[in-house]
C-alpha cells in the first residue's frame, strides 16, 4: 500500500512540476512577445510618423482617394496656443489626464477589459498618453498583446516627459481626417487660419474630431460634426475649464468651415465606404494601416452620372426650381454599387457634402408596386382587379375624421385595372390596396423589403402609399432589386476586395454573380444562385416588373414616349413625386442594372407646382443614365415563372373574355397575365337593382335620401362598383369604413 502511495504522490508531483514548466514556458513566450523589439519612448521627442497610405480604388484598378496623399504636418508649441485649445481635447479624450499616470487603470483598462470580454474586440479606454504611443509607436492593429505594449510603454514616457509635454506632441501628431496631422495642419483645413488663432468654439470643433474623423466630418455629417463640437464645450462647462457665459458665446458661434480642396474622385461613394471601413477596423488602421479597398464603383459610370447631373440641374434649376440632385446605379443580382451621386457638387458650401443617396426623403408614388406586390403575393388581387377611381373617404375607428385623397391631376378615372392604375400612378387605386392589406401588413412587408425607416406602423395612416413615410434611396434601391432578382432584396454592397499593408486579403466579396467587367454585356445573372431570403415569389415579381415596363399600361399620364422610354430596351421603371412637390423619384431597372434618382432641394423647399411632375426632374437623369449603363448590354425582359398562365380579359370589367361560336369576342379585351389558380373565377360585370338618386347617379347606399332602385349596368370594384349606364359625373363620395 505503502508503495502504491509513494508511486501515486510521484506522479503527482510530476504532473504538477510539468503544469509549472508549461506555465513558466507560457510566461516567458508571452514576454517575449511582448518586449521583443518593444520601441524605445525617447523617440517621442523626435517622432516623425510615416503611416502607410490607405488607397481607394474602383473595381477596375483607379484609384479614388488616398487616405494620405502626403503627410501633413506642421509641428506648433503649446504654450503659443491658447489655453481651450489643450484643454478642449483633455475635456473629451482625457479628463483625469493630469491625475494619472499613463494609464487610467480603475476606469479605462478594467472596463475596457471588460468590453473585450463582452464584444470580443479589442476596446478603446485609452488615456492620452496610450493614444499618442499608439499613434507614433506601435501599429494600429486590436490585440491583447499590443494592448500591453501600450501600457507599458504609456507608463514608462510618463516617466521620461512632463505633461504639458506629452500633450503637445499628442496634438502635433493626431489626425484630424484628411490629410490633415496636427491641430495646425486641421486649423488649416477646416478653417484657414494658425491654430494659435483659433476660437474657443473652433478649438472645440477640432478637438471632437481625432475620435472619429470621418463619423465627426463638417463634410460628411455636419449636424453630427456640430452637436460633437457642443458636446466637447459641455464637458469643459462640467469640468470648470470655462464659466456660463464662455459656453454660450461658443454654443452659438456660427463655425465657418472652408470648402474642402482635395484630389478626390466619387466623394460620396468613398466616405460611405471610409466610414464603412472606420467601423469595421477603426479610424487607426484606416487613418495609417496601409489598407488597399477594391471597391465595387465603375469610375465610367460615377463621372458619367455625375455630368448629367450636373447639366441637368443647371438646366432646370430655375423653371423647376430645383437645386440638388442624387443617382445611385447598383447591380441587383448582387447590390454593387456602381455608382453614388450624392449632390450636384460634393465641394459646394454649405451642404454639398451632404450626401442624398443616404437621407431620409419622402418617396412619393415610387412605393406604390410594394403596395401592389404584397396584395399580390396575397392573392388579394390580380393585374386585372378593378378599383374604382371616383371620389372616395376612408374612416376608422379612432381616425379624427375622414382620409379622402385626391389624383395628381385632380380627375377621377372610373374603374381601372391594377395594371393601368399602378402605370398611370393613379392615387385612389393605391389607397384602396393599402386599405385592403392593412397599414401594419404593409409595414411588416416593407421591413421584409429591406426596408427600416417604416418603425413604427401606428405612427402611419392610408396616405403612406403615396409616399408619407420618410425613406432612404439606398434602401428603396434594395427594396426594387427584389423586383429584379424574382423576389429576394439584395444588400447593397461597395466593396470587392481588402487587402492589408503585406498584400493579405482581409475581405473579399463573395458572390457568384459578381461579373468583374460591367462593360461588357451580360446575360440574365444566374438567378437560381442568388443568396438571399425570399420577399415575393417569383410571380409576383415577375407580375409587378412586366407592369412597370408596360408602355401602354402608363400612356394616359405619360404619354407614347415619356422619359420612362429607354430605347432598345424594356425596363421597368416607376415614378414618385410627393404631394408637395418637395421630393421627386424616378427609380427603374432590368434584371442586371437598377437606377434611382432624386431630385429636390436639400433644405426641404418645394419646387415650382405647376412643372414638376413624374417626368420632369428626375426622370430625364435617369433616362440619360440608364441609356448609358444598358448601351452595349442585350436586350432583357423579365424572366417568366411556368406558373405565370395569360388570359384574353376585358378591358373595362378584368372578367375573362369569351368566344362565341363565330370566334367573336364577348367584349373589347386585352392580354393579361396571371399566377396560375388566380384567374378571374365570377364576373365583375353584371346587371342588376342599384340604388340610384333622383337625377340617375349611382347613390353611395340604398337609403341614401331619395335613392331609388333601378335595374343597371354596373361593375364591382375592389371597393365600391361603378354604373355605366348612370349620370356618374360628380357622384357622392364613397364613404369605406376601415
Amino acid at each position: 500500500m505503502k508503495n502504491i502511495t509513494d508511486i501515486k504522490a510521484i506522479v503527482k508531483k510530476r504532473k504538477r512540476n510539468i503544469i509549472l514548466l508549461t506555465l513558466l514556458a507560457i510566461f516567458f513566450y508571452l514576454m517575449f512577445v511582448i518586449f521583443y523589439n518593444l520601441p524605445n519612448p525617447y523617440k517621442l521627442k523626435n517622432f516623425q510618423a510615416t503611416p502607410l497610405s490607405t488607397q481607394i480604388l474602383d473595381r477596375n484598378g483607379k484609384l479614388l482617394y488616398s487616405v494620405y496623399k502626403e503627410q501633413n504636418r506642421t509641428p506648433v508649441k503649446l504654450k503659443d496656443l491658447p489655453k481651450y485649445v489643450g484643454e478642449a481635447t483633455i475635456a473629451i479624450e482625457d479628463k483625469d489626464f493630469y491625475n494619472h499616470g499613463g494609464v487610467y487603470f480603475l476606469g479605462g483598462v478594467l472596463r475596457a477589459i471588460r468590453d473585450t470580454i463582452l464584444t470580443r474586440q479589442i476596446q478603446g479606454g485609452s488615456t492620452l498618453t496610450q493614444q499618442l504611443i499608439k499613434l507614433t509607436l506601435l501599429t494600429p492593429e486590436r490585440t491583447i498583446t499590443r494592448k500591453i505594449r501600450e501600457i507599458i510603454l504609456a507608463t514608462w514616457a510618463e516617466k521620461i516627459y512632463t505633461k504639458n509635454e506629452i500633450l503637445e506632441m499628442y496634438l502635433n501628431q493626431v489626425p484630424y481626417g484628411g490629410t490633415a496631422y496636427g491641430i495646425e495642419e486641421a486649423s488649416e483645413l477646416y478653417f484657414e487660419k494658425p491654430a494659435k488663432k483659433l476660437t474657443l468654439a473652433e478649438a472645440a470643433f477640432l478637438a471632437g474630431l481625432p475620435q472619429a474623423p470621418s463619423l465627426y466630418s463638417p463634410y460628411l455629417n455636419p449636424d453630427v460634426s456640430f452637436a460633437r463640437k457642443d458636446t466637447v464645450l459641455k464637458k469643459m462647462l462640467e469640468q470648470k475649464m470655462i464659466d456660463q457665459k464662455s459656453y454660450d458665446q461658443a454654443v452659438n458661434q456660427k463655425l465657418d468651415i472652408k470648402p474642402l480642396h482635395d484630389t478626390i474622385k466619387a466623394p460620396h461613394f468613398v466616405f460611405y465606404i471610409k466610414q464603412q471601413l472606420e467601423q469595421k477596423y477603426g479610424a487607426d488602421t484606416v487613418e495609417q494601416g496601409g489598407l488597399k479597398v477594391t471597391t465595387t464603383l465603375d469610375l465610367n459610370t460615377q463621372e458619367k452620372a455625375e455630368q448629367i447631373v450636373k447639366d441637368e440641374i443647371a438646366k432646370d434649376s430655375r423653371a423647376l426650381n430645383v437645386t440638388n440632385a442624387g443617382v445611385l446605379v447598383t447591380r441587383p443580382s448582387t447590390g454593387e454599387i456602381l455608382a453614388m451621386v450624392g449632390s450636384v457638387n460634393y465641394f459646394a458650401t454649405p451642404s454639398g457634402a451632404f450626401n442624398v443617396t443616404t437621407a431620409l426623403r419622402q418617396p412619393g408614388s415610387s412605393i406604390k408596386p410594394l403596395n401592389y406586390a404584397v396584395g399580390i403575393e396575397r392573392h388579394l388581387v390580380t393585374p386585372a382587379s378593378i378599383f374604382i377611381d371616383e371620389p372616395t373617404c376612408f374612416t376608422a375607428p379612432g381616425q379624427p375624421k375622414a382620409y379622402c385623397p385626391v389624383n395628381y391631376d385632380g380627375k377621377f378615372h372610373g374603374p381601372q385595372a391594377l395594371r393601368f392604375a399602378l402605370g398611370n400612378s393613379i392615387n385612389i387605386p393605391a389607397v384602396e390596396m393599402l386599405a385592403l392589406n392593412g397599414v401594419k401588413n404593409f409595414v411588416a412587408s416593407a421591413s421584409a423589403f429591406t426596408i427600416t425607416t417604416f418603425d413604427q406602423p401606428d405612427r402611419y395612416g392610408l396616405s403612406l402609399t403615396l409616399g408619407g413615410g420618410e425613406v432612404r434611396m439606398t434602401e428603396m434601391a434594395q427594396a426594387y432589386s427584389a423586383f429584379a432578382n424574382r423576389g429576394i432584396p439584395k444588400k447593397l454592397n461597395g466593396i470587392l476586395k481588402i487587402e492589408d499593408k503585406f498584400g493579405r486579403v482581409l475581405y473579399k466579396f463573395d458572390d457568384p454573380n459578381y461579373i468583374p467587367d460591367v462593360s461588357k454585356p451580360l446575360s440574365y445573372p444566374s438567378f437560381l444562385s442568388i443568396i438571399g431570403k425570399r420577399v415575393i415569389s417569383p410571380e409576383t415579381a415577375f407580375l409587378i416588373s412586366h407592369i412597370l415596363l408596360d408602355n401602354n399600361a402608363r400612356v394616359a399620364e405619360f404619354g407614347t414616349n415619356s422619359g420612362l422610354v429607354v430605347a432598345g430596351h424594356a425596363v421597368s421603371v416607376k415614378t414618385g413625386t410627393t404631394d408637395d412637390k418637395r421630393d421627386n423619384w424616378t427609380i427603374g431597372y432590368t434584371p442586371n442594372f437598377l437606377t434611382a434618382v432624386w431630385v429636390g432641394n436639400n433644405d426641404n423647399s418645394p419646387m415650382n407646382p405647376y412643372l414638376a411632375s413624374g417626368i420632369t426632374g428626375a426622370a430625364p437623369i435617369w433616362n440619360q443614365v440608364m441609356t448609358y449603363v444598358l448601351k452595349n448590354q442585350p436586350d432583357l425582359w423579365p424572366m417568366k415563372p411556368e406558373n405565370i398562365v395569360g388570359e384574353q380579359v376585358c378591358w373595362d370589367s378584368g372578367d375573362v373574355a369569351t368566344k362565341d361560336a363565330s370566334g367573336n369576342m364577348s367584349c373589347p379585351a386585352r392580354f393579361e397575365y396571371f399566377i396560375k389558380g388566380t384567374e378571374p373565377k365570377t364576373p365583375n360585370k353584371m346587371t342588376t337593382m342599384v340604388p340610384v338618386t333622383p337625377d340617375d347617379k349611382l347613390a353611395p347606399s340604398a337609403d341614401y335620401p331619395g335613392a331609388q332602385m333601378k335595374q343597371k349596368t354596373i361593375i364591382k370594384g375592389v371597393f365600391g362598383m361603378y354604373c355605366t349606364d348612370c349620370n356618374n359625373d360628380n357622384i357622392p363620395y364613397y364613404n369605406i369604413n376601415l
